[in-house]
């Protein structure tokens, strides 16, 4: 089983690799998952991935349950509404796919605004 999660966390890192170059394909929420991974695979591994510049903190402060910085927050929003916009408007022809896609891209915002924690606020509520 530990080499199905190395290998499901290699992926996970592969993915996000390729997220921070592609518009629109998010990148934390798999090196979130790497690390998930790695932590029932390899604790090496998992040090690495925390310990990755830009991306290390940001899953360090999720794990914590800190969720995202605001500006992270908008810019996953933006990314998904215009994802989903090009996908629907341009991209797609069979209504139903369009509709399918716009779900998604819904329930995706939905998550991110109400089950995500904002960064600044759970740091001021823990301080107040």
């Amino acid at each position: 089983m530990r080499a199905v999660w190395l290998l499901a966390g290699l992926v996970c890192v592969g993915v996000g690799g390729v997220g921070v170059v592609v518009p629109g394909l998010p990148t934390t929420v798999f090196f979130v998952a790497a690390a998930w991974c790695f932590s029932r695979s390899s604790e090496r591994m998992e040090r690495w991935v925390l310990a990755l510049p830009g991306v290390g903190q940001l899953v360090s402060d999720y794990r914590s349950g800190l969720g995202m910085p605001r500006r992270a927050k908008m810019v996953a929003i933006a990314s998904i509404t215009v994802a989903v916009s090009i996908s629907a408007v341009i991209a797609l022809e069979h209504p139903a796919a369009r509709a399918g896609v716009t779900g998604a891209g819904v329930v995706g915002i939905w998550w991110i605004l109400q089950r995500v924690p904002t960064r600044e606020t759970e740091l001021a509520r823990r301080a107040g």
